[in-house]
Protein backbone atom coordinates (compact mmCIF):
# COMPACT_ATOMS: atom_id res chain seq x y z
CA UNK A 1 0.00 0.00 0.00
CA UNK A 2 1.47 3.34 -0.97
CA UNK A 3 1.87 6.30 1.40
CA UNK A 4 -1.08 8.26 -0.12
CA UNK A 5 -3.52 5.37 0.40
CA UNK A 6 -2.30 4.93 3.98
CA UNK A 7 -2.92 8.63 4.66
CA UNK A 8 -6.36 8.52 3.00
CA UNK A 9 -7.36 5.51 5.08
CA UNK A 10 -6.13 7.24 8.26
CA UNK A 11 -8.11 10.37 7.30
CA UNK A 12 -11.27 8.31 6.89
CA UNK A 13 -10.75 6.75 10.31
CA UNK A 14 -10.46 10.17 12.01
CA UNK A 15 -13.20 11.89 10.03
CA UNK A 16 -16.75 11.66 11.21
CA UNK A 17 -19.56 11.25 8.66
CA UNK A 18 -21.82 14.24 9.19
CA UNK A 19 -25.32 14.81 7.85
CA UNK A 20 -26.53 18.27 6.88
CA UNK A 21 -29.30 19.04 9.38
CA UNK A 22 -30.15 22.64 8.42
CA UNK A 23 -33.13 22.91 6.07
CA UNK A 24 -32.86 25.19 3.04
CA UNK A 25 -34.35 28.66 3.16
CA UNK A 26 -36.51 29.52 0.13
CA UNK A 27 -40.05 30.25 -0.97
CA UNK A 28 -41.90 30.75 -4.24
CA UNK A 29 -40.51 34.31 -4.48
CA UNK A 30 -36.82 33.38 -4.27
CA UNK A 31 -34.91 34.76 -7.26
CA UNK A 32 -31.34 33.73 -6.49
CA UNK A 33 -29.86 30.68 -4.82
CA UNK A 34 -26.66 31.03 -2.80
CA UNK A 35 -24.88 27.80 -1.96
CA UNK A 36 -22.14 27.15 0.54
CA UNK A 37 -20.20 23.92 0.72
CA UNK A 38 -21.18 22.40 4.09
CA UNK A 39 -22.07 23.99 7.46
CA UNK A 40 -19.22 24.80 9.82
CA UNK A 41 -19.15 23.40 13.34
CA UNK A 42 -20.57 26.72 14.63
CA UNK A 43 -23.35 26.63 12.04
CA UNK A 44 -24.19 23.03 12.92
CA UNK A 45 -24.27 23.98 16.62
CA UNK A 46 -26.42 27.06 15.93
CA UNK A 47 -28.63 25.19 13.45
CA UNK A 48 -28.33 27.94 10.84
CA UNK A 49 -26.10 29.09 8.01
CA UNK A 50 -23.01 31.22 8.55
CA UNK A 51 -23.39 31.16 12.32
CA UNK A 52 -19.71 31.75 13.10
CA UNK A 53 -19.43 35.38 14.28
CA UNK A 54 -16.30 35.94 12.17
CA UNK A 55 -17.93 34.80 8.92
CA UNK A 56 -18.70 37.86 6.82
CA UNK A 57 -21.65 36.44 4.88
CA UNK A 58 -24.36 38.43 6.67
CA UNK A 59 -22.34 41.67 6.59
CA UNK A 60 -21.65 41.24 2.89
CA UNK A 61 -25.19 40.41 1.79
CA UNK A 62 -26.69 43.14 4.01
CA UNK A 63 -24.09 45.59 2.69
CA UNK A 64 -24.86 44.75 -0.93
CA UNK A 65 -28.58 45.24 -0.25
CA UNK A 66 -27.96 48.34 1.88
CA UNK A 67 -29.91 46.81 4.74
CA UNK A 68 -29.22 46.34 8.45
CA UNK A 69 -27.30 43.17 9.30
CA UNK A 70 -29.77 40.63 10.72
CA UNK A 71 -28.90 39.24 14.15
CA UNK A 72 -31.07 36.32 15.19
CA UNK A 73 -31.80 33.18 13.20
CA UNK A 74 -35.40 34.37 12.76
CA UNK A 75 -34.19 37.77 11.49
CA UNK A 76 -31.77 36.10 9.10
CA UNK A 77 -34.44 33.79 7.69
CA UNK A 78 -36.87 36.71 7.24
CA UNK A 79 -34.11 38.83 5.67
CA UNK A 80 -33.38 36.16 3.05
CA UNK A 81 -37.02 35.63 2.14
CA UNK A 82 -37.79 39.37 2.08
CA UNK A 83 -34.98 39.92 -0.41
CA UNK A 84 -35.71 36.92 -2.67
CA UNK A 85 -32.68 34.89 -1.60
CA UNK A 86 -32.68 31.12 -1.28
CA UNK A 87 -29.85 29.67 0.80
CA UNK A 88 -28.53 26.15 1.21
CA UNK A 89 -25.37 24.09 0.79
CA UNK A 90 -24.13 21.85 -2.00
CA UNK A 91 -23.31 18.91 0.29
CA UNK A 92 -25.92 16.79 2.09
CA UNK A 93 -23.42 14.61 3.94
CA UNK A 94 -19.69 14.03 4.03
CA UNK A 95 -16.72 13.08 6.11
CA UNK A 96 -15.16 16.20 7.57
CA UNK A 97 -12.73 17.25 10.28
CA UNK A 98 -14.20 20.19 12.18
CA UNK A 99 -15.05 22.97 9.74
CA UNK A 100 -12.21 22.41 7.28
CA UNK A 101 -13.46 22.41 3.68
CA UNK A 102 -10.13 20.93 2.61
CA UNK A 103 -10.84 17.85 4.74
CA UNK A 104 -14.20 17.06 3.07
CA UNK A 105 -14.31 13.52 1.72
CA UNK A 106 -17.01 11.20 0.42
CA UNK A 107 -19.49 14.04 -0.24
CA UNK A 108 -23.08 13.39 -1.25
CA UNK A 109 -24.99 16.32 -2.82
CA UNK A 110 -28.21 17.95 -1.70
CA UNK A 111 -31.16 17.74 -4.12
CA UNK A 112 -31.16 21.33 -5.37
CA UNK A 113 -33.97 20.66 -7.83
CA UNK A 114 -36.51 20.92 -5.02
CA UNK A 115 -35.65 24.63 -4.80
CA UNK A 116 -35.27 25.13 -8.56
CA UNK A 117 -38.71 23.62 -9.18
CA UNK A 118 -40.41 25.65 -6.43
CA UNK A 119 -38.94 29.09 -7.14
CA UNK A 120 -38.09 31.23 -10.19
CA UNK A 121 -34.34 31.15 -9.53
CA UNK A 122 -32.62 33.51 -11.96
CA UNK A 123 -29.06 32.67 -10.97
CA UNK A 124 -27.12 30.27 -8.75
CA UNK A 125 -24.14 31.60 -6.80
CA UNK A 126 -21.58 29.59 -4.86
CA UNK A 127 -19.73 30.95 -1.85
CA UNK A 128 -16.07 30.01 -2.33
CA UNK A 129 -13.90 27.53 -4.14
CA UNK A 130 -14.99 24.33 -2.41
CA UNK A 131 -18.66 25.08 -3.01
CA UNK A 132 -17.86 25.85 -6.66
CA UNK A 133 -15.89 22.64 -7.17
CA UNK A 134 -18.46 20.47 -5.39
CA UNK A 135 -21.32 22.07 -7.32
CA UNK A 136 -19.59 21.49 -10.64
CA UNK A 137 -18.70 17.91 -9.78
CA UNK A 138 -21.90 16.82 -8.01
CA UNK A 139 -24.79 19.10 -8.99
CA UNK A 140 -24.33 20.83 -12.32
CA UNK A 141 -25.36 17.82 -14.42
CA UNK A 142 -28.42 17.29 -12.19
CA UNK A 143 -29.58 20.90 -12.35
CA UNK A 144 -28.47 21.62 -15.89
CA UNK A 145 -27.28 25.04 -14.75
CA UNK A 146 -23.90 26.62 -14.17
CA UNK A 147 -23.17 28.58 -11.00
CA UNK A 148 -21.34 31.86 -10.52
CA UNK A 149 -18.41 31.53 -8.15
CA UNK A 150 -18.05 34.29 -5.56
CA UNK A 151 -15.12 34.66 -3.15
CA UNK A 152 -15.60 32.96 0.18
CA UNK A 153 -16.91 35.02 3.08
CA UNK A 154 -15.11 32.70 5.50
CA UNK A 155 -12.67 34.26 7.97
CA UNK A 156 -10.10 31.84 6.50
CA UNK A 157 -10.24 33.93 3.32
CA UNK A 158 -8.31 36.78 4.92
CA UNK A 159 -6.87 37.89 1.57
CA UNK A 160 -10.26 39.40 0.76
CA UNK A 161 -11.20 42.52 2.70
CA UNK A 162 -14.82 43.27 3.49
CA UNK A 163 -14.69 46.07 0.91
CA UNK A 164 -13.45 43.71 -1.84
CA UNK A 165 -16.09 41.15 -0.92
CA UNK A 166 -18.83 43.79 -1.09
CA UNK A 167 -17.64 44.93 -4.51
CA UNK A 168 -17.54 41.42 -5.96
CA UNK A 169 -20.70 40.17 -4.27
CA UNK A 170 -22.63 43.20 -5.56
CA UNK A 171 -23.42 41.11 -8.66
CA UNK A 172 -26.20 39.38 -6.72
CA UNK A 173 -28.16 42.64 -6.78
CA UNK A 174 -28.50 42.36 -10.57
CA UNK A 175 -30.75 39.31 -10.13
CA UNK A 176 -32.94 40.46 -7.24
Amino acid sequence: MNQKKKLDRRDEETQERVLHQIPPVYDSSSRILILGSFPSVKSREGCFFYHHPQNRFWKVVAGVLQAPVPGTVEEKRAFLLEHGIALWDVIASCRIEGSSDSSIRDAAPNDLNRILQAAPIREIFVNGGTAAAMYKRCCQKLTGREAVRLPSTSPANAAWSLERLLETWSIIGNYL
